[in-house]
């Protein structure tokens, strides 16, 4: 049963942006961060915690009907209250194994190293300099979304980049993770940009054109 403490947001549902994509509001447990579901076949993937609440709850479970969902966490900033959403779907979680002694004794914890292509086609890089697990996830074409996590955040309220804040783990190691990320998706894909935290600061947005992304 869910706690009381979760109905915060119980009047906010998942926003549908185009036949397989939702996005969750901003989630206090996860600092603010955004979560997102993708329909893809034969493994739907719900990307980051969202709020714990029956709206959300429910979405999760009619959406994901006859199917095996998996969970995929881009980094500790993400993980929200990943341990109650765990005990009302029991869903597997994938996670960067530099981050997975966070989550001790957590059933269904999967871990990847350096890059990892799931069953549904989606590719995992791990992005190491927010935290020291962070991961991407692209979806290439036709879906051609890149979910950034926590390596690129807005700077204004038209640019995405990296970004030197009191939280961030090892900047060095960020720099060459974005460098490394650009060298990694493949040629001229130029994906649409969901990202992992800010997304009040480039209202009413929801996924940024890949010219938004401000290269050093």
């Amino acid at each position: 049963m869910l706690c009381k403490s979760f109905f915060a947001d119980l009047n906010i549902a998942p926003e549908k942006l185009n036949k397989e994509l939702w996005f969750f509001s901003s989630n206090g447990s996860s600092n603010g961060g955004t979560s997102w579901w993708l329909e893809c076949q034969p493994e739907p993937v719900l990307i980051d915690c969202p709020q714990i609440n029956l709206e959300n709850i429910e979405f999760l479970k009619s959406h994901s009907a006859g199917k095996n969902p998996l969970v995929i966490l881009t980094s500790r900033e993400g993980h929200g209250n990943i341990r109650e959403l765990q005990d009302q779907l029991g869903w597997p979680v994938l996670i960067q194994e530099q981050e997975a002694y966070l989550l001790p004794e957590l059933p269904g914890l999967k871990t990847f190293g350096i890059d990892q292509i799931t069953v549904s086609g989606l590719r995992l890089l791990w992005t190491p300099g927010p935290t020291p697990g962070s991961c991407v996830v692209y979806a290439p074409k036709p879906r051609n979304v890149l979910f950034c996590g926590r390596l690129l955040i807005p700077l204004n309220s038209h640019d995405v980049g990296i970004f030197r804040h009191a939280r961030t783990f090892h900047w060095t190691r960020q720099q060459k993770s974005f460098a490394q990320l650009l060298s990694w998706l493949p040629p001229k894909a130029s994906p649409e940009l969901a990202l992992g935290v800010g997304l009040k600061a480039v209202s009413p947005n929801k996924l940024l054109p890949w010219d938004s992304l401000n290269v050093p």
